[in-house]
């Protein structure tokens, strides 16, 4: 077990250069001198030499790879070349780092999504490193005229017994004409033991240039001779456009063409103010479409749905209607959750270049095959036409997995105009016209007899897809005798997609906290009451394979409980526990909750994580702590709602966020693992609704059954 404090004092240390071999120590909260201090690495190469899809090799000996995902924050531009680094056998100090372009020839899974890029990449990415080491060791023994088996390889060189070396970028030349090896499962993989980077935190490759405010972002993106644009969009969800006047927008200075496409109307400019000033002057009539949806819709036809059996359950154990009809007694709870938005940091944004040899996209995207798919069929034009390169992300969360709006309409335009085109959504755009969360609810009906529960039916109502998915797998199935699930999807014209850990969001936030209020109606400890469960799981499985690994289960639970002093609160402290696994890591936290000013005040979290090796510890840390202060801002604060289709949030005044002062302490603890790695951008985020929760009924003795928590607490006073 590996405990990870972090200090907001020193949020800043080591800022890495990317691009000129140069690594810039700053503490900016406590140095000394204003002097940085610099370690030269080796020098920039006059030549360089590729080998596979990820690596080049340059011929002083610095190499270069290539990063294949896309980067939205969660630090894979860093750690998945520490990958190849390790088991090519190089010097961290002697890497740069490359954003990969999208190359379906090359890459198999170019996708942020599901926080699954190192888990998917892990193999691939160890082979990569491994085979190019092997091909130069070979390269090498052959000009010495020895057996590869007796010579070595560390940090770039590799070395004779008799006291010959050679660098890598000697080599690499002669070994770029050789033939890869044939049998790369044969390539020996280093055993975990010997990582010498894997496992040490190492500084994010584009931290320099983040500082610094280098161009990185998609919203820093220019070229020569672009139009800005910016596109007027239905008011409403179910309006269309009927009719406008631009006379007033092309007289806005700076302003060069408006063009109509389908219900929305874009306007160019020769840069970004002009045109939003331009659309803010168009005169606009709108007529009703379709059914405009308010909130009390929402949450009626959600209830409706909750009475109901799908025709087809999404899993069945037994019989819980036969287990009800002889139980001693039954708790049924309702959960409910909002449309939620993705408010990432970056507003939306995309270049296109569409001429008739070619269409050139350059941005921040999640999933750029896809989307090009998306961009050829919109287009009509063949995908070899297509290049797409991405940028860092300011933030995606999902958002950024769904192209249809800012890149297929920054194509669309740029066809439209014959220019190459920088499109920008506004604040308001992506609040008021996105992609959201969908509103969802859940109902559970327990069963219980003799103290036991022998029933347990669940009961999914959601907008536009079932947020489910796999989860009928997931705890608590295994562990009761009578089991169902049921799913409901209900249609509507608001935009939705998935939103930080889909499926699981709010799904544990519901049932951790009625996990809680069933141990409360049996007289236990809600910890022991969930190992209990595990135990039965273990001992007598019900049903069809389950998903999760009980011991692995187990294992985060009690080390979250011990970790926190579980059951040991000191006075003016309230704790509540959560547990879940998402995403293939499993997590459990507690938080602990104080009331100030009548209001309950998250002062600490305590999580506890297996997610198998640990690829960079700080990036690590980052992803959990970030996860964490999302899933507690939403639980918090999350509120969205609509009248007549319209979003009533369309800023950050009326959408409110965790803010920075409301962070609490958070205390991590690695499971130590030689498993390979699982997912880390999202597991975080489902418990820490259930944790807080929780720790609000054991402070103030109400429940809460529907996000956001401080509207609900504020209503009971």
């Amino acid at each position: 077990m590996t405990t990870q404090h972090k200090s907001r004092r020193n949020f800043i240390k080591i800022v890495t250069a990317a691009g000129g071999g140069l690594l810039v120590g700053f503490n900016f909260l406590a140095c000394k001198s204003d002097k940085p201090i610099t370690t030269p690495s080796k020098a920039m190469p006059t030549s360089w030499t590729g080998f596979d899809a990820y690596i080049k090799i340059g011929d002083t000996g610095l190499v270069s790879i290539y990063s294949q995902n896309p980067e939205i924050g969660q630090n894979i531009k860093t750690s998945m070349p520490m990958i190849v680094a390790e088991e090519l056998d190089v010097a961290w100090r002697d890497v740069v780092v490359e954003q990969a372009p999208l190359n379906t020839e090359w890459y198999e899974r170019q996708v942020a999504g599901g926080s699954q890029s190192i888990r998917q990449g892990w193999e691939t990415l160890r082979k990569a490193g491994a085979t190019v080491r092997q091909l130069l060791m070979e390269t090498a023994a052959e000009q010495w005229d020895c057996e590869v088996k007796n010579i070595s390889v560390f940090e770039g060189v590799i070395s004779h017994p008799d006291g010959r070396t050679v660098g890598y970028g000697d080599l690499a030349t002669s070994a770029a004409e050789k033939s890869m090896p044939d049998d790369k499962e044969d390539i020996p993989l280093k055993d975990p033991k010997d990582f010498k980077i894997i496992g040490k935190s190492k500084k994010n490759v584009d931290l320099e240039g983040i500082l610094t405010g280098k161009p990185l972002f998609g919203l820093d993106y220019t070229r020569a001779g672009m139009a800005y644009a910016n596109v007027l969009r239905p008011p409403a969800f179910g309006k269309k456009l009927v009719s406008f006047d631009d006379s007033a927008t092309r007289k806005v200075s700076g302003v060069t063409a408006v063009i109509k496409f389908g219900d929305k109307i874009a306007v160019l400019a020769t840069d970004t103010w002009s045109a939003i000033k331009g659309k803010k002057a168009l005169k606009v009539e709108w007529a009703q479409k379709d059914k405009a949806e308010d909130t009390t819709y929402h949450s009626q036809i959600l209830k409706e749905h909750l009475e109901k059996k799908a025709a087809k359950p999404r899993r069945v154990d037994g019989d819980v209607d036969k287990a009800f009809k002889e139980a001693d007694e039954i708790v049924e709870k309702i959960y409910e959750a909002p449309f939620l938005p993705h408010a990432c940091m970056e507003p939306m944004n995309f270049f296109a270049d569409v001429t008739p040899e070619k269409v050139e996209l350059v941005g921040p995207i999640q999933t750029p095959k896809w989307t090009e798919e998306k961009v050829a069929k919109k287009l009509g034009r063949k995908l070899e036409e297509i290049t797409i390169d991405m940028t860092r992300m300011g933030g995606g969360f999902g958002r950024r997995l769904y192209g249809d709006d800012f890149v297929l309409e920054a194509a669309e335009i740029s066809h439209l105009s014959k220019k190459p085109i920088k499109l920008t959504f506004t604040r308001e755009d992506d609040m008021l016209a996105g992609i959201y969360r969908p509103a969802s609810a859940y109902k559970f009906k327990v069963g219980i007899k003799g103290n036991k529960i022998t029933a347990y039916h669940l009961t999914e109502a959601c907008f536009n897809g079932q947020m489910f998915g796999t989860m009928p797998s997931n705890f608590p199935c295994g562990a009761i005798p009578n089991y169902r699930v049921d799913s409901h999807k209900i249609e509507s014209n608001i935009t939705t997609g998935a939103w930080r850990a889909p499926y699981a969001n709010f799904l544990a936030y519901a049932e951790q906290a009625f996990l809680d209020e069933l141990a409360g109606y049996l007289g236990k400890d809600p910890v022991d009451f969930r190992l209990e469960l595990f135990q039965q799981a273990k001992e007598n499985p019900v049903g069809e394979d389950h998903n999760y690994e009980i011991d692995k289960y187990i294992r985060v639970i009690k080390l979250a409980a011990e970790k926190s002093n579980w059951g040991k609160a000191k006075a003016g402290t309230h704790l509540g526990f959560s547990a879940y696994f998402s995403h293939n890591t499993y997590v459990a936290e507690v938080a602990e909750v104080t009331i100030e000013d009548q209001l309950p005040v998250v002062k600490k979290i305590t999580c506890a994580v297996d997610c198998g090796i640990v690829i960079n510890p700080i990036a690590a840390l980052n992803q959990i702590e970030g996860g964490i202060i999302d899933g507690i801002g939403h639980a918090m604060y999350g509120d969205f709602s609509f009248e007549a289709g319209q979003t009533q949030s369309s800023n950050f005044h009326q959408y409110r966020l965790l803010r920075m002062s409301e962070a609490p302490e958070i205390e991590v603890h690695f499971v130590d693992s030689n498993n390979d790695p699982t997912g880390l951008g999202e597991p975080t985020l489902p418990p820490a609704g259930g944790a807080i929760a929780n720790a609000v009924f054991a402070a103030t003795k109400q429940r809460m059954y529907s996000q956001p928590f401080i509207k609900h607490i504020e209503k009971a006073g």
